[in-house]
């Protein structure tokens, strides 16, 4: 492996020792990066002269973006130009001594450059490649451009959220994140089998990939139930009750009847009658979807009747699911909400969610250890250096 430099919080990390290079932009590649990153990996970043366009989406973090700040922790950021010779050569030695290679370039954009994957991996036999895109490098769909939105718009993601009035975007980028964590699962994947076979292969995923799994559900209800979930705002296409409701106070109370236990005891302690629950429009699940209008009205009438707090109490004493139908600003303030705090070129960040805990064996939940957000180039020399230094050694 080439030796490059980078922080020193990651000598005890599972990935500890493994060298990542990725030509990437945006979401999807930076997020299986990132996690990468987090586990020890040491991940050199490629960005252009200007910087990954994701640092320009907005300036809100202190003057950093939100998507970047959010997806770039621990990494190192080398600037260079891959249509220049030098910068593509210094790029090839670099991936020579990786055990990982990701990129999310528009199509074909990286194999025009020199780094096809196939090619790479037929000359680095223990290299593990990751190609992202937007639909896949074959059919009609290959060369277009693919952003999250229109993706969530192709995969029919959008046809079946929203109310019933107009489909709608779901409001993070799904089809991005789902992509980058599909990344991640096979690069792991292919990573631990590279301990027994000794060789790495190649891993290609897609956002449209991706966001067919996730759409599973609805697809098998089309395929096999002749009609795909119709769009029902909050409530569940094919779960009923289960949705927002709301307290004569104007807030509201999302609840889920997931089986007839729950139905049972939903009837009798919270909307304490009992008679409904083997009513003939409501006496089992497929029978409420149908009859949701109607049932609706029967938990509105109880409902608009009691305060937030009243409905709360009602649904825990019924140990009924239910959550509060909060703002973003409440998630600011959850009592639930770990967050871990990280350092960028613009000053500390405190607000960052913190997803995975990993427990020792004494029970104690370890601190997360993330890197900081880099600046554009910022380790750009140091790289060069290194690369130089390694570079004539290997000839003496």
């Amino acid at each position: 492996m080439i030796e490059v430099g980078g922080t020193s919080n990651k000598a005890a990390k599972p990935f500890s020792g493994l060298l990542v290079i990725s030509l990437e932009q945006a979401v999807a590649a930076p997020y299986a990066s990132c996690r990468l990153a987090d586990a020890g990996a040491r991940v050199i970043k490629i960005e252009r002269q200007e910087g990954d366009f994701a640092r320009r989406y907005d300036s809100v973090v202190n003057g950093e973006s939100a998507y970047f700040v959010w997806l770039n922790r621990g990494k190192e950021s080398l600037v260079l130009d891959i249509k220049n010779q030098d910068d593509s050569a210094l790029l090839h030695n670099l991936i020579a001594g990786a055990d990982v290679f990701i990129q999310n370039l528009a199509p074909g954009a990286a194999s025009r450059a020199g780094f096809d994957s196939l090619t790479l991996r037929q000359k680095y036999t223990r290299l593990i490649t990751c190609d992202i895109s937007g639909y896949g490098e074959t059919g009609d769909y290959a060369k277009r451009k693919a952003y999250d939105l229109l993706v969530q718009a192709e995969t029919g993601l959008s046809a079946i959220t929203g109310g019933p009035s107009e489909p709608s975007r779901v409001g993070v980028s799904v089809c991005d994140i789902a992509a980058g964590m599909h990344a991640l699962i096979g690069i792991s994947q292919a990573l631990y089998e590279r301990e027994s076979t000794g060789e790495g292969q190649g891993i290609k995923v897609s956002l449209f990939d991706g966001m067919a799994d996730w759409m599973s559900v609805p697809l098998l209800h089309h395929e096999y139930g002749g009609r795909a979930p119709e769009r029902v705002g909050l409530n569940h296409p094919s779960i009923a009750p289960y949705g927002a409701y709301t307290a004569k106070d104007g807030s509201q109370v999302v609840l889920s009847i997931q089986n007839e236990r729950e139905w049972l005891s939903f009837c009798e302690h919270v909307l304490q009658q009992p008679q409904i629950a083997h009513h003939e429009l409501y006496h089992h699940n497929e029978i409420r979807v149908e009859n949701r209008e109607a049932l609706n009205k029967e938990i509105d009438a109880v409902f608009q009747t009691l305060t937030k707090q009243e409905m709360v109490d009602r649904l825990e004493a019924a140990k009924v699911a239910f959550g509060l139908l909060n703002q973003v600003a409440d998630l600011s303030q959850h009592p639930q909400l770990r967050r871990t705090v990280i350092n960028s070129p613009s000053g500390a960040v405190n607000e960052v969610a913190s997803p995975i805990q990993f427990i020792d064996q004494q029970g104690t939940v370890k601190p997360d250890e993330w890197g900081d957000v880099p600046a554009v180039g910022q380790h750009s020399d140091e790289i060069r250096k290194a690369f130089v230094t390694s570079n004539e050694s290997t000839k003496d």
